[in-house]
């Protein structure tokens, strides 16, 4: 049977409008959304990553929570990578060589973790590695879509930038369940070479990408104006002191790690259950986001705030029944509790950490967008770093190893209360009245993607640069108006 010309346009125009939210399929599109893809599916190591440095190399909880933290670095600096990426071209292209670089950076530290890391010195250097390769390649493709989006029509604003999240958020949430069903069959090592295939097709695909080369040398001027643009938006009180609280918010340590430990060595989770769980934790936390937009985006940033900070901390201490194994005495079986309790607690992690990327984006003024919420991320992902460090710290303190958690309660108490402390500082965030409105383009921001919670803690930390003692890859919204320079 012949299918009739017409009815193959409709087709076409039917999955141009639904599957890529009205943007043509061109290849450079399917470029794009494959690099995105691919920071998605870079999930499949994660588990491998934690039982790696749990069981391969016999770190601590508190050592694996220093290790991650150092780690996450790359994602600190994010605009210095626009800045190289703009003021340094290869061979006269600012994007494809960068891009090809980041793949082939990917593909050699996975491949490392797979034959010769031995230590944790080595370990900390090629998930570092790993990270920069995400980081800086996420910088590239922001910078390639928020280029494309300008010309994009009022009504089909953010549409690109959606469909760019949906190519990660399915890399997710396919490797979610495999990253932990894989370890049943192969060891760590044999998932970390599977995983040096993936960064690799980035490198491929960097090729379909039109790029024209620089006539002329880059201008410095113009990132020199723009630095200038920065430090006179930073030096505005109106901004660096929600920042400030953002940072504050952020920074109160995390039991992640022990957390990890107790549930494997502990309670018996096999890779294939905590697999299981991180499938239900992502579409979870899709949901959180669908009701933070439907229902609370309106909501002032003091009241969010305030409320989801108080809530997400009652949920926190119900983990305690399973560390206590109350659970047990009320008939509930370990991984169903877990099971549940992630559930909820991704849900709530989720729609409290939604207002911080939000507020993010507000906070940026006409001209230096980009740059400033990348600059906003960055500063949330180093206080990512010293709740890591911090959590590390009391670990030790409390004397949680790999085989005692007689102390772990109240690590999880000492976690979850922490995130209180910074509710007496609501008043820096902006007032119901003096929100500012979205500057034009910079409110058009692509859905957030599914950010996976930390079980152990009520605080919900959008650290997007480890394995799976922390949340799912994050991208940090590009606003349409300008490129991350």
């Amino acid at each position: 049977m012949i299918v009739s010309s017409p009815s193959l346009e409709r087709f076409k125009a039917s999955v141009t409008e639904k599957v890529f939210f009205g943007n043509e399929p061109t290849t450079e599109l399917i470029a794009i959304l494959l690099v995105y893809f691919v920071q998605g599916i870079l999930g499949l190591a994660r588990l491998a990553v934690s039982f790696f440095l749990k069981d391969d190399l016999g770190l601590s909880p508190a050592e694996v929570s220093a290790l991650v933290g150092v780690a996450a670095l790359p994602w600190m600096v994010k605009p210095l990578f626009g800045f190289v990426s703009d003021g340094l071209p290869i061979f006269g292209y600012r994007r494809r060589p960068y891009l090809i670089l980041s793949g082939f950076l990917g593909a050699f530290s996975w491949l490392a973790m797979a034959t010769v890391v031995q230590t944790p010195w080595m370990a900390t250097a090629a998930i570092a590695l790993s990270s920069l390769s995400v980081a800086f390649s996420d910088v590239i493709v922001d910078s390639l879509v928020v280029e494309r989006a300008r010309a994009e029509s009022q009504g089909d604003a953010g549409s690109l930038q959606s469909l760019c999240w949906g190519a990660s958020a399915v890399g997710g949430i396919i490797t979610a369940y495999f990253s932990g069903s894989l370890l049943e069959h192969f060891s760590t090592r044999t998932v970390f070479a599977i995983t040096a295939i993936f960064p690799l097709i980035v490198s491929l695909v960097a090729w379909l990408i039109a790029e024209d080369p620089l006539a002329a040398k880059p201008n410095w001027s113009v990132v020199t104006k723009q630095l200038g643009q920065l430090k006179q938006a930073v030096s505005q009180k109106s901004i660096w002191l929600p920042t400030a609280f953002l940072f504050i918010w952020q920074m109160m340590p995390t039991s992640e790690s022990a957390f990890f430990f107790f549930t494997t060595n502990e309670l018996g989770f096999e890779p294939e259950f905590l697999g299981r769980v991180r499938l239900v934790t992502s579409l979870a936390a899709l949901g959180g986001t669908w009701l933070f937009q439907r229902f609370l985006r309106t909501v002032p940033f003091r009241t969010i705030f305030g409320w989801s900070t108080v809530i997400s901390a009652v949920l926190g201490l119900t983990t305690l029944l399973l560390v206590t194994h109350t659970n047990r005495s009320l008939g509930i079986d370990d991984r169903w509790f877990s099971l549940g309790d992630s559930l909820i607690l991704t849900v709530m992690g989720q729609i409290a950490f939604m207002p911080v990327l939000v507020l993010a984006a507000r906070l940026c003024p006409p001209g230096v967008e980009a740059t400033l919420f990348a600059l906003l991320m960055s500063i949330v992902n180093l206080a990512g770093l010293v709740s890591y460090e911090s959590g590390a710290l009391l670990t030790q303190w409390l004397g949680v190893t790999e085989t005692n958690f007689d102390n772990l309660a109240l690590l999880v108490v000492i976690t979850n209360l922490s995130t209180l402390l910074p509710l007496p500082l609501l008043s820096w965030l902006p007032a119901a009245t003096d929100t500012p409105p979205d500057h034009e383009g910079a409110g058009s921001l692509h859905p957030l993607p599914a950010i996976e919670p930390d079980p152990s803690a009520s605080k919900h930390l959008g650290q997007p640069f480890l394995p799976d003692l922390v949340d799912e890859l994050m991208h940090a919204p590009a606003p349409v108006k300008e490129p991350i320079e």
